[in-house]
């Protein structure tokens, strides 16, 4: 029992120095997108979502190379995309407009390569007996590797072909902004630090404390361990919801989804029992196909931008990616 308290508290703990660098990193990552005149979606990919997956990609590697155990970190992975979009009802719960109606149609392209980034997960498993491997790994890794690739280098092209478009004027920074440039990614790489290290010790202090209650691996790495570890997300959202940085808030969950699948394809090279989609369970592929519907209903939101909350104080996209969220959950308990 004394070990249950001081796992709570080590919990706590690093819980409250996310939520202070959080803060500090939504912050300055929304100094660097205005400095740089880089595009709020595309920071929200690239440094957001590879900082605040993390925890993710080193619980992951942990899980494989050192526990074994691969449905813990398909459960950490599925459970992870899937608390993300979650995320995105909480936002829409704190303000009074339709969150998609309140940001850039552009993030449907992060919503798309998330799609399709789910649908090679899904084919992995669903045919992981039938596809060759190169040395233990799975075919299917460099192809979860070329088409993230092609994911980052998309979202970037399309983010500053819509700069040029609502602003044609070039506008060449001073040596006063490039200093302040610099002081700024000096602290956002710090508080980045501090987030990754704290990060880093959640799913001990998770998995401690969830373990007496004697859950499944696929049920506890897709609800506790992603809950856990999407932890920095749900801060950095809210700490931008806060600056008024949506743009920043969606491209992060968006864009952390499309490193969480990639991330399965580094697991699959860590793990050298042989192909990691061979030995992930099938009752996986119910998490992929709910986190395929919930992210194209993400897609219409983006594009049809709701004009007012049709639920309570949910729009109703919103409200089905609750519902979504809430019946997996309930299922994979049932199922356990």
């Amino acid at each position: 029992m004394n070990n249950l308290y001081l796992n709570i508290i080590g919990f706590v703990a690093c819980a409250a120095v996310i939520i202070h660098s959080g803060t500090k990193l939504s912050y300055y990552g929304d100094k660097i997108s205005n400095l740089t005149g880089m595009g709020k979606a595309w920071v929200g990919l690239i440094l957001m979502a590879s900082i605040t997956s993390l925890p993710e990609l080193i619980t992951g590697i942990s899980s494989v190379a050192i526990v074994k155990a691969p449905n813990l970190a398909a459960g950490d992975i599925f459970g992870s995309c899937v608390f993300n979009l979650l995320i995105l009802s909480v936002l829409d719960a704190r303000i009074k407009q339709p969150l998609f109606s309140t940001v850039k149609s552009s993030h449907i392209v992060a919503a798309i390569f998330g799609i399709i980034l789910l649908t090679v997960a899904g084919m992995a498993i669903y045919l992981s007996h039938e596809i060759p491997s190169v040395l233990w790994i799975s075919s299917f890794s460099f192809l979860l590797f070329g088409v993230y690739l092609v994911a980052v280098w998309g979202i970037f092209k399309y983010e500053q072909t819509s700069i040029i478009a609502s602003s044609p004027v070039i506008i060449i920074p001073s040596p006063i902004q490039s200093v302040n440039l610099k002081k700024v990614i000096g602290r956002y790489a710090l508080h980045a630090l501090i987030v990754i290290g704290v990060a880093l010790f959640l799913p001990y202090f998770g998995g401690h404390i969830a373990s007496q209650t004697r859950l499944g691996n696929s049920f506890f790495g897709t609800l506790f361990l992603a809950a856990v570890t999407s932890l920095p997300e749900l801060v950095v959202c809210l700490a931008a919801l806060r600056i008024g940085a949506l743009d920043m808030a969606v491209g992060n969950l968006l864009g952390s989804n499309v490193f969480n699948i990639f991330i399965l394809g580094i697991d699959d090279v860590f793990y050298k029992e042989g192909s990691l989609f061979e030995a992930i369970s099938p009752a996986h592929l119910l998490s992929v196909f709910i986190t395929i519907i919930m992210t194209a209903v993400v897609g219409l939101g983006l594009l049809f931008k709701p004009k007012k909350k049709q639920i309570w104080f949910l729009s109703f996209d919103t409200f089905i990616i609750l519902v979504l969220y809430l019946a997996l959950i309930i299922y994979l308990f049932v199922k356990k």
